[in-house]
């Protein structure tokens, strides 16, 4: 492995992780007050390492959903991922086996993608494995310390985490929708989809988690057909 690469990637992948590390605080305290265990909440960000995709699937598994309701909202929620792992590949200056490869996919995070699409010179594994190490600490080490505090915090405290989630979606949407349109399009439209499941006859009886999946497919749809993408020309 080339050490300089390595080193360069835990350069480039430290503000990332102190980042994270606020962000999984939350949902680590979050998680608790909702009735998680610590160590539940910590091996959740382990695994997963997808802040909206585990926000989404707290609140699916609070709500008592199937399994198969949370599968199908994590893989609605994190498909972008299969996208970005395949742009990814397009720009890997040598090949690379499975386990490194695999490796790599699992922590292709939006702001790791945007720091290694960032870069001039080819990827190499060793920058790349490097740039997810402290990503991943981050999350992990934060969502334990978020869950541990959690757990002793006053009652009230904890309940009080729970706004934190929809302060953090807010913070994500609002500024992109003041940029573009169909964003704000589809924003809008999952809040009528979201609000006909909660209080509209009949639809108010179906799951939590099959409300999420349905509200996402709609609103991805409508606005796929209202504001088609335009290709770009190859020259």
């Amino acid at each position: 492995m080339d050490l300089q690469e390595f080193r360069l990637g835990l350069g480039h992948g430290l503000s990332v992780g102190v980042g994270y590390f606020s962000v999984s605080f939350g949902f680590g305290a979050m998680a608790v007050s909702q009735g998680l265990k610590v160590l539940d909440a910590m091996l959740i960000s382990l695994t997963n390492l997808t802040s909206a995709g585990q926000f989404a699937g707290l609140t699916v598994i609070v709500a008592g959903a199937t399994l198969a309701e949370l599968v199908l909202t994590q893989l609605i929620i994190n498909s972008r991922y299969a996208l970005m792992s395949l742009a990814l590949s397009q720009r890997m200056g040598e090949r690379i086996g499975i386990l490194p490869r695999l490796f790599i996919a699992f922590f292709n995070t939006d702001e790791i993608f945007a720091l290694a699409m960032a870069r001039k010179e080819p990827l190499s594994v060793a920058y790349l494995l490097g740039l997810g190490i402290l990503p991943i600490f981050g999350w992990t080490g934060g969502t334990f310390l978020g869950a541990l505090a959690g757990s002793v915090l006053p009652a009230g405290i904890r309940a009080a985490l729970g706004v934190m989630l929809y302060g953090m979606f807010l913070a994500i949407v609002i500024p992109a929708v003041k940029r573009a349109r169909n964003l704000l399009a589809a924003v809008l439209l999952a809040l009528v989809c979201s609000c006909l499941f909660a209080w509209a006859p009949g639809l108010k009886n179906v799951s939590a988690g099959l409300a999420i999946v349905l509200c996402t497919v709609v609103a991805s749809a409508l606005c796929a057909v209202l504001f088609p993408m335009e290709e770009e020309m190859s020259t």
